[in-house]
């Protein structure tokens, strides 16, 4: 007969171990609302040991936030292949599987709290919206961006973060609808924008020169044709 000797887990598993099970309370609840005890318990260790590995709660809750805003950022990569609303709507689909699978964690970290409103945690959040308009600027084709193209960019982005935190609140809209919406969002954002500029009305045709009738922007120009008749 053998017994099964459990391992011991070096520093950096063990942070790493920490790390997960704190990102997988923080899915179910507000960071604000989960304590070193749970995480000590969820992680089968004790809570002294807890602060062996992290300073303090805060310390914790700043690596855990900087594994998922990782991921969040990770989500805006796209193979910069196919038409662009095609692309975008892939991007959108990831975007909100991030923030169904980490619900009060996404609310805490956009939104600010005692556990996730300290400097670190500002930016984290800037970074992520960086990688996102910069990934947006590449599908583009975009190095130089002018004003209003760096005007569209951001301001989609942060009504892309808007829309999913209020869908998070009741989810009262299909899911799909919205990142189909937030597409279409993009697209009028954009051509708003190129009604009133001559550089970005270049942008806009070198982007939409490829895209399919049945694509997302497509489907919005069909809409609107409809409405206006």
């Amino acid at each position: 007969m053998t017994t099964g000797v459990r391992r011991r887990l070096g520093v950096e598993e063990r942070r790493q171990q920490l790390i997960g099970v704190a990102l997988e309370l923080f899915s179910r609840r507000s960071p604000d609302e989960v304590s070193i005890d749970e995480i000590a318990s969820a992680a089968g260790i004790s809570r002294p040991l807890v602060y062996h590995y992290f300073p303090g709660k805060l310390s914790l809750y700043e690596a855990a936030l900087q594994r998922a805003s990782d991921d969040l950022a990770s989500r805006f990569r796209e193979p910069h292949e196919g038409p662009l609303g095609a692309r975008l709507l892939r991007v959108m689909r990831r975007y909100f599987d991030f923030v169904d699978d980490h619900g009060p964690g996404f609310s805490a970290l956009m939104r600010g709290g005692p556990a996730v409103g300290s400097s670190t945690t500002n930016a984290l959040i800037d970074s992520v919206r960086q990688a996102a308009y910069e990934q947006i600027l590449a599908h583009l084709g975009v190095e130089e961006p002018p004003a209003r193209l760096e005007l569209v960019i951001r301001s989609w982005i942060s009504l892309a973060e808007s829309t999913a935190l209020i869908w998070l609140d009741g989810r009262r809209i299909p899911r799909a609808e919205l990142e189909t919406q937030l597409v279409h969002d993009f697209a009028a954002l954009a051509a708003v924008s190129a009604a009133h500029d001559e550089e970005m009305t270049a942008i806009l045709r070198r982007a939409l020169k490829d895209e399919p009738g049945e694509g997302p922007f497509g489907d919005l120009a069909a809409r609107l044709i409809a409405l206006a008749s």
